[in-house]
């Protein structure tokens, strides 16, 4: 943890015009960019904000670019952390992270939003202890208002906001209904394809993942013992999840999730491995969920205790990996006992 500041380089200043940092899923990146864009419109662009999102413009990292060392960096730079809190967002490990770098290492405002939630079930975990926004029109304009007010010598004008922000509010609720609609559509009806295919492409595509990992660890000795700086290759946070949207099996998901745990828990592999051969061969669905709620309970106490963090990973960025990639291994895992 000592070397990771070494690693970071010069925070950004936070003197001069405020940065908000925009701190969202991946699957909420239309949310971040409509409110990003709000903020450019209520403060004509002089309000500044970073999502790591951003493909259009330069609100996110360019490429070539390391992107923990640039994420931390925007962090230690925020005057203030806005977390979109949303079905697919509360209490997922990398919001978690961001939201306690800013407040817990940099006492930098926290502020979160429900977007298509109710306040209170986004006001669980860390966030109970925050007064959060809520996605009505007062609410929004409330916390929009304080964040233009931010800015130096500005003036901002409350009509003008609430005129903005019901913008805001109409566009989001398109948005909102797209990703139900396409997260329904995905459920209702996967891709059809030949069984003899759909083998194939499974199994192709985790041979494919697995000799990527398996190789990584000596790609990396490789790299320590040719350089002078030791650096280890890093997981971006959306990175699992993207690669087991690539197969509609949840059973190539559990084994992809699995093997990025295989060198850190691998207590956790040969366990998760073992039950996913049980599950594939029980038939009724009383008994695959018997045996998946026992798996449950024995990867949270497995992953849990303080000993985990403090002499088996390396730094708190391994430990959300690790966190993020066994909330995969469970989410795939849950498929496969459906009735």
């Amino acid at each position: 943890m000592a070397n990771e500041q070494e690693n970071l380089g010069e925070p950004l200043p936070k003197t001069g015009n405020p940065l908000v940092f925009i701190s969202h899923d991946t699957r909420d990146a239309e949310l971040a960019e409509a409110f990003s864009n709000l903020l450019k419109s209520v403060s004509a662009g002089v309000l500044k904000s970073f999502r790591t999102s951003d493909r259009k413009g330069n609100q996110g990292i360019e490429y070539g670019i390391e992107w923990y060392p640039e994420i931390i960096k925007n962090i230690q730079g925020a005057s203030d952390v806005v977390c979109l809190l949303t079905q697919r967002s509360v209490n997922r490990p990398w919001i978690l992270f961001e939201a306690g770098m800013a407040k817990g290492k940099l006492d930098t405002p926290i502020l979160g939003v429900a977007l298509g939630i109710e306040l209170k079930d986004a006001s669980t975990g860390p966030f109970a202890q925050f007064q959060n926004c809520g996605d009505d029109e007062e609410s929004l304009t409330k916390l929009v208002f304080q964040l233009v007010n931010r800015i130096p010598n500005s003036e901002p004008d409350r009509d003008t906001i609430k005129f903005q922000v019901g913008k805001f509010k109409a566009s989001i609720e398109g948005i909102l209904e797209a990703i139900a609609a396409r997260g329904a559509a995905a459920l209702a009806s996967p891709p059809k394809k030949n069984v003899n295919q759909a083998e194939n492409s499974s199994a192709k595509l985790f041979e494919e993942i697995k000799i990527m990992f398996q190789d990584l660890p000596s790609r990396i000795g490789r790299v320590e013992s040719s350089g002078p700086s030791k650096r280890r290759r890093r997981l971006y946070p959306g990175m699992i999840e993207e690669i087991l949207h690539s197969s509609t099996n949840p059973a190539v998901g559990v084994r992809i999730a699995l093997s990025i745990l295989r060198n850190s828990l691998p207590w956790i592999y040969d366990e998760g491995n073992a039950v996913l051969t049980r599950l594939l061969a029980t038939k009724t669905f009383e008994s695959r969920r018997k045996i998946f709620l026992e798996f449950e309970e024995f990867s949270m106490v497995a992953t849990n205790s303080r000993y985990l963090e403090k002499y088996f990973v390396e730094s708190q960025e391994e430990y959300f990996n690790i966190s993020e990639s066994m909330h995969m291994v469970l989410k795939s895992m849950s498929a496969l006992v459906k009735p």
